[in-house]
């Protein structure tokens, strides 16, 4: 593929709600960046960044995502796993691929093709980013939640993507995602083998992928084979809104109160965010007076400050 291609995503776009799940169909196993050969090159590029996360094939559906790297490390460089994916024995990501000058272009080409669509449902497209997974046969991406919209898309092998809605507070709590998005914990994400049957199940292969809403949980199983995946990310206004309402909703809960879930009293949402929004706006002032900077999630592109 060269340059912009129209329709590289296809999802159901007259039924699109940015809230709930859905199937999607690519056009981008074929992509010359996202083969093999350029992703060693990528990964040897972003480890010297620090800017792969890896974990042995020993992690578990339960285990702790965020800990994963260090409950179960895979100790080979990141250029030796996937040239050798196979028989790695690992799960490798290669992060915030945004932060590439060549691999930019494709989170854009991406996001670029269906933002169109978005932007009539769910405007405010920012904080653009790109994220590949190379897979080693029979390896588990533990149970998590991630702040933003994203698009995941199979480009090699088979695996299994288990999503819940993510207003599924039998799943997840709200607790859960107050939590999360005051200080990107993910401590209260609790796997329960009994939430399979809540699950919507994608068997994904080449040119299949699927659309999760901020904060979906999702767990993914890989095949036999060794697989490589991409997800592309991003923020709009009313993600941005929900993350600075969960993360209020928190402070509260260490106040001892006890708030109603995000979006069921829409008038005091619309108040609280209102506060939200001005002591954000006090805080910029005061970082910029004392000389500190204060990163913003209504820039282009994500920050890569978390791995």
């Amino acid at each position: 593929m060269q340059g912009s291609l129209p329709e590289l995503v296809d999802a159901d776009w007259a039924s699109f709600d940015p809230w709930r799940v859905r199937p999607v169909k690519h056009k981008l196993a074929d992509h010359r960046l996202l083969k093999i050969d350029s992703l060693i090159e990528l990964g040897r590029r972003l480890e010297a960044l620090g800017r792969v996360r890896t974990h042995s094939s020993e992690a578990y559906a339960g285990t702790a995502f965020n800990h994963a790297p260090m409950l179960y490390p895979n100790g080979r460089s990141t250029v030796e796993t996937l040239s050798d994916v196979a028989a790695a024995k690992a799960w490798t990501s290669l992060l915030n691929v945004q932060t590439d000058d060549l691999y930019r272009t494709l989170v854009d080409e991406v996001l670029d093709d269906v933002k169109p669509r978005i932007d009539q449902c769910d405007p405010g497209m920012l904080y653009r980013a790109g994220w590949i997974f190379v897979t080693s046969p029979r390896t588990i991406t533990p149970f998590h939640m991630d702040k933003e919209h994203n698009f995941i898309m199979q480009i090699s092998g088979k695996k299994r993507l288990l999503v819940w809605e993510p207003d599924d507070i039998e799943t997840l709590t709200e607790a859960a995602r107050d939590l999360f998005h005051a200080n990107h914990s993910r401590d209260l994400v609790i796997w329960r083998e009994e939430a399979r049957q809540r699950a919507h199940v994608f068997d994904l292969e080449p040119g299949m992928g699927a659309y999760m809403p901020q904060t979906a949980p999702h767990l993914v199983e890989n095949g036999d084979n060794a697989s490589i995946t991409v997800s592309f990310t991003y923020y709009t206004d009313a993600t941005r809104r929900k993350s600075r309402l969960h993360a209020l909703h928190q402070r509260m809960r260490g106040w001892g109160l006890n708030p109603s879930a995000v979006g069921a009293r829409p008038a005091l949402d619309t108040l609280f965010d209102s506060l939200a929004v001005g002591a954000g706006h006090v805080k910029h002032v005061l970082d910029r007076t004392r000389g500190r900077e204060s990163l913003s999630d209504s820039v282009p592109y994500a920050h890569a400050f978390i791995a």
